[in-house]
């Protein structure tokens, strides 16, 4: 769980600082992708790459664990087993990206709007290809709610420890969860677009999400939020790794950042 956290720290941190820099210096934009294959050229960022793609796979490890014996105490209800069911979603996506990850550290990658743009096309390609591209649009939108409702009404907080550390560092965990679900917002209403076009090429990565909210007024401003919010969810995930208790494990005695909230309202 812990090495799965730290893994999308580093992530998110190669992302947001390489999207600051974009905001600052008018430079290219990356994606998920090409952020990690910046790291190819960096002293032992080969061996970096392999570092995050383990994580990687530890994470969905511990997503599917989660959700099969029910660490979080999500319940056996239909909105307990739906959300078990995204938990399990989580972990088949980053097995996913740490395949892409232990390609990308081989040598081999693909990604970013040209990545998104051809499994569009797959999937358009198959019966009923139209409403499958759409329902994984609608997905990401739902997760895009999700992440910035979690940041909103501070729900991350009942799986966090409290600490001197932690009590600071809440508002940044708050701004990091909301704009990753900004980020996601985009991605996924190009790819709702593209799926009502019937176009797959109308679908970008995050790559392309971000140069599209460059290119709008006080687009580089904007750019420059996300950024520093890519790296306070980074700075999420640095606090998971470290921080992170699990309902159903958690003795009586550990109190969460949930608990020090309520208990000064």
């Amino acid at each position: 769980m812990r090495a799965g956290y730290g893994a999308r720290a580093l992530v998110y941190l190669v992302l947001g600082g390489l999207t600051l820099a974009a905001a600052w210096t008018g430079g290219q934009t990356e994606g998920t992708q090409g952020a990690l294959a910046s790291l190819k050229s960096a002293p032992f960022g080969v061996l970096l790459l392999w570092i995050i793609a383990l994580g990687l796979f530890c994470y969905a490890v511990w997503r599917l664990i989660a959700a099969w014996y029910d660490l979080e105490r999500r319940g056996d209800d239909d909105e307990g087993l739906a959300k078990r069911a995204g938990l399990a979603v989580t972990g088949i996506i980053h097995a996913g990206l740490g395949v892409a990850v232990a390609l990308l550290a081989m040598g081999e990658r693909s990604g970013g709007s040209g990545g998104a743009q051809n499994w569009t096309a797959k999937l358009m390609s198959l019966p009923f290809g139209k409403w499958l591209v759409a329902a994984v649009a609608l997905g990401i939108i739902g997760a895009a709610i999700h992440y910035v409702l979690k940041g909103w009404q501070r729900k991350y907080e009942r799986h966090i420890r409290v600490t001197s550390t932690t009590r600071k560092l809440d508002p940044a965990l708050r701004f990091g969860f909301v704009a990753y679900g900004v980020v996601l917002g985009i991605v996924g209403a190009f790819l709702l677009v593209a799926a009502l076009q019937a176009d797959p090429s109308d679908a970008k990565g995050i790559g392309a999400a971000l140069d599209y909210v460059r290119g709008q007024p006080f687009g580089r401003w904007m750019l420059g939020v996300l950024g520093l919010g890519l790296l306070a969810f980074a700075l999420e995930n640095a606090v998971e790794a470290v921080y992170r208790v699990v309902p159903r494990l958690q003795g009586p005695d550990v109190d969460t950042l949930k608990d020090y909230v309520e208990s000064k309202a």
